[in-house]
């Protein structure tokens, strides 16, 4: 499991267009990876996440309503 903090680890950012419901939470937390298309879907800026965007993508995980978006640790 990752949680913010948790590690200077790096991260991969994950976001699945279909699912989103176009809340935009995470291009208000977020806007170095994430971003919305024109129909308010999240649009992902960068996959590969810097460490000092590493809370800001965990928080936008969580905050999203529909589970769209994802953190992983590269293997």
């Amino acid at each position: 499991m990752v949680s913010p903090g948790s590690g200077a680890g790096a991260l991969r950012a994950r976001a699945e267009t279909g699912v989103c419901v176009g809340a935009g939470q995470c291009a208000r937390v977020a806007p170095a990876l994430f971003d919305q298309h024109d129909d308010g879907t999240v649009r992902l800026l960068r996959a590969d996440v810097p460490a000092e965007a590493r809370d800001d993508l965990l928080l936008a995980v969580d905050l999203c309503p529909s589970g769209a978006l994802g953190a992983e640790e590269p293997a």
